[in-house]
């Protein structure tokens, strides 16, 4: 073993002679690249091997995530990483780019130039699009169906999307972007139809449109078959059209994801556990969508937490909205409130509700108060005489 590190030690030295010759940093990387092997390395691509440790690419980690990329005997190395050095990337980001996404380099280096063209439609510039590719590398280089890519976007601009939103949803959902065009045009079809068929007006529908899709974008994955049962269902189960709507808009299109059988268990379970009429269990679902949204077992974690707390199961149905927090975030927010002599259980749950932020900013109006005195000693005082 040792004599075969030997001689790949040597040839490796031969090959890079006078890149050795240069730095003592990058003489301990080669040493790193030329050790560090295991019982596949001698079906490794030894070019492809030694073009990442020119670029700093720690080979371990590769061997240990995606070896497969090594043994490939067409590679790009080079010219992927001169790609990225083009577009402002520094060596400690093409390296992090070739670790984290190796196959990358078994990338068309045309194609990955058609891919930085698209991505610059809708980029601001050079040094955003590189900051998206570093944390986001496996979206950039899924350079298949350019040209469906390149239609999806003028649709989305088109749409009146703005390329910031149509950024996000390039990094977090790029299966959009390799839908057939036609496919999105019909589901934003569904969509605009049914948004009138509940009683959306005309005038308002582009920007609810707008709305919901850069809150969801998922919305697009969905069939439009899936779309129009959702909404029967909601129909069958009694809702208006007005009220559908709103629970369309509070769960900002994540309702089309919902399947009716688990819709129709928590209202069940809803409606058992705060023992409630059909019209109080669709006020409960009005005022906290996240009955629905919620599986079963979810919901029973979250009342038993509050149970624990010693919340009744009278006050969560005052505020449901409670629902929505999990029980730990529960518990510190709690013991934040008792903290200042507020008892949660005998008074009303809205100062528990809310965002990490609304709840903070609440907290701090009531501990303020907490600390007022209880007279301003600076202000006249009326005596009578």
């Amino acid at each position: 073993m040792l004599s075969k590190l030997m001689i790949q030690s040597q040839s490796y030295r031969l090959w890079s002679f006078s890149k050795m010759q240069s730095t003592p940093k990058y003489r301990l990387l080669l040493a790193h690249c030329t050790c560090t092997t295991d019982r596949h390395s001698n079906k490794e691509n030894k070019r492809t091997v030694e073009k990442l440790c020119k670029f700093s690419v720690d080979i371990g980690k590769i061997r240990r995530l995606k070896g497969w990329v090594l043994l490939k005997d067409e590679t790009y190395v080079e010219e992927i990483a001169n790609i990225l050095q083009h577009l402002g990337a520094d060596d400690t980001a093409v390296a992090s780019i070739l670790e984290r996404c190796p196959e990358t380099i078994l990338c068309n280096p045309t194609a990955v130039n058609t891919q930085r063209e698209l991505w610059q439609l809708v980029c601001k510039n050079k040094e955003e699009l590189v900051k998206l590719i570093e944390q986001f590398p496996e979206s950039f280089f899924n350079v298949k169906d350019q040209e469906i890519q390149k239609l999806n976007i003028q649709f989305f601009q088109e749409l009146g999307l703005k390329n910031v939103v149509i950024c996000r949803f390039l990094t977090s959902i790029p299966n959009i972007f390799h839908n057939p065009i036609e496919k999105n045009k019909q589901i934003i079809k569904i969509l605009q139809e049914s948004y009138l068929n509940l009683g959306g007006s005309e005038a308002n529908m582009k920007v609810w449109l707008l709305k919901l899709l850069s809150q969801n974008p998922f919305i697009l994955l969905n069939s439009s078959a899936a779309i129009k049962e959702t909404l029967e269902f909601f129909q069958e189960q009694g809702f208006t059209n007005f009220e559908i709507l709103q629970l369309l808009s509070k769960l900002k299109g994540f309702l089309f994801q919902l399947c009716p059988e688990s819709i129709q268990s928590s209202m069940a379970f809803s409606k058992n556990t705060f023992k409630c009429t059909d019209h109080d269990l669709k006020q409960l679902v009005l005022k906290c969508p996240a009955l629905l949204y919620y599986s079963v077992p979810i919901l029973e974690e979250r009342i038993q937490g509050l149970l624990q707390e010693g919340i009744s199961i009278t006050q969560i149905r005052e505020t449901p909205m409670v629902l929505e927090l999990t029980p730990q975030i529960v518990h510190y927010r709690i013991k934040k409130l008792n903290s200042l002599g507020y008892k949660i259980k005998d008074g009303h749950l809205k100062n528990l509700n809310g965002t990490k932020k609304e709840f903070e900013a609440n907290f701090g109006k009531m501990q303020a108060k907490e600390g007022r005195p209880l007279f301003n000693p600076v202000a006249p005082l009326n005596v009578d005489e």
